[in-house]
């Protein structure tokens, strides 16, 4: 497999869109992690995230059944590096207070598409 900023520059030359996010898988450091208790402030610093534009997503997943919660999350950051995408991570108040633990990797977006459709009169948004 080439290199990571090999692969980018191939997949940008052929046209596809190349874009450069961060994927963090979080998950609780165990059954006795004061997850509810942490998330008022983990909420707060994912919108402040958002204001800022350097969360794109973030989210619960599904266990492997796809039928129950398991704890898990996922984020998707904005960053210019690896290395501050990480320091975003690391300054989430759930990694932080050593609730959640995290990995954290490139994701290069180079197919797919999504709709967005904006109702003014209705104050409606639809991601799709």
């Amino acid at each position: 497999m080439p290199k990571w900023v090999d692969y980018k520059r191939m997949a940008k030359e052929r046209g596809a869109l190349a874009l450069e996010l961060y994927v963090v898988n979080t998950v609780p450091t165990g059954p006795d992690a004061d997850v509810p208790g942490t998330l008022p402030d983990h909420l707060a610093y994912q919108a402040k995230m958002e204001q800022e534009g350097k969360l794109a997503f973030a989210g619960p997943v599904s266990d492997f059944s796809g039928e129950d919660l398991n704890g898990e999350g996922m984020i998707i950051y904005r960053a210019a590096s690896l290395e501050e995408a990480r320091s975003f991570a690391e300054e989430d108040p759930m990694h932080k207070k050593g609730v959640r633990t995290f990995t954290i990797r490139r994701w290069l977006i180079n197919e797919g598409s999504f709709t967005l459709s904006v109702g003014l009169s209705g104050n409606r948004v639809k991601l799709g």
